[in-house]
């Protein structure tokens, strides 16, 4: 099948359900090579990680979680309490990158997400505490947002995986200027795939009635590395695809937050996250000279 609309590549929470995770992500879906991603809500319950040949990295979306986990190259026994946090919108979590080949178990109460990707090489096992991860604020204006680069190559070894986290208050806009990165042009450009899982929420400080349904919305469109077409209304546990193309913007709407979990790699021999600005778009980035950043940011618990 080729996949060249929203359709294909964009699904909405639960449709991906398998195996007691709510989504899952990974090479069982067609044209997918280089990524992947489980998301589960436990309530004092647990979900196991096989030892299968991928690296991971477990995020605390909310609540916290204990992670039981069995190195290949260590027969004892091992275990990492994750605090989490109340929301993804209260400021970084402690994340746990566990090396390829780890048998591992996840219990707790709350929502939980495991980025993945497929390595044999092994890296060792890593605890990131929240104020350990690098926050940014990027951008300015409405275009200001906060990155949590906990899984980034400066933050993190490992093999493949490039992992953050991405707050976009109310009225903003992010993944903006529309970039891409689907070609290896050596110090210019990664071939990297990308997912976006998102959540949604009544922006910080508004009292919303019962009846509200915060949303956002993500877009994605052709480059010459191939056709696809997105642009979807996003909610929480809602997650988008990008196996190529121009990707962006994904913008907060008004009264809500938007948050999205970013998981990259790909097969270039170097682990680096390097994009192209849509030129038709580009000049944007000089607009924000002069703006200060979002006043609201950042969030923090």
């Amino acid at each position: 099948m080729t996949h060249t609309n929203s359709g294909d590549w964009f699904f909405e929470r639960t449709s991906l359900a398998r195996d007691g995770w709510e989504s899952v992500v990974d090479k069982t879906i067609d044209g997918w090579k280089y990524t992947g991603i489980r998301v589960a809500e436990l309530n004092g319950t647990s979900v196991p990680l096989e030892a299968t040949a991928v690296e991971r990295i477990i995020v605390p979306l909310s609540g916290s979680f204990t992670v039981a986990y069995q190195l290949a190259d260590d027969p004892g026994s091992h275990a990492q309490v994750l605090a989490g946090r109340k929301s993804v919108f209260h400021g970084p979590t402690d994340v746990l990158y566990l090396p390829t080949g780890t048998d591992a178990e996840i219990s707790g109460t709350g929502r939980v997400a495991v980025a993945e990707a497929p390595t044999e090489q092994h890296f060792p096992a890593a605890y990131i505490p929240a104020e350990g991860v690098p926050v940014e604020l990027r951008g300015a204006g409405r275009s200001s947002r906060q990155v949590h680069n906990f899984g980034t190559p400066q933050a993190l070894a490992a093999d493949r995986l490039i992992v953050c986290e991405v707050i976009t208050p109310a009225e903003n806009w992010s993944s903006y200027p529309p970039h891409k990165h689907d070609e290896h042009i050596p110090g210019h450009e990664s071939h990297l795939e990308e997912i976006y899982y998102f959540e949604t929420a009544t922006a910080k400080g508004l009292d919303a009635p019962a009846a509200a349904e915060p949303f956002g919305y993500m877009r994605t469109y052709a480059s010459v590395a191939g056709p696809i077409d997105t642009l979807e209304e996003v909610h929480s546990g809602d997650i988008a695809l990008v196996p190529h193309g121009w990707h962006g913007p994904c913008v907060a709407a008004p009264g809500y937050d938007l948050y999205y979990l970013n998981v990259m790699a790909g097969p270039d021999p170097d682990r680096v996250w390097q994009i192209s600005d849509d030129p038709a778009h580009a000049w944007i980035r000089e607009t924000w000279n002069g703006q200060e950043i979002d006043p609201r940011l950042p969030y923090t618990a």
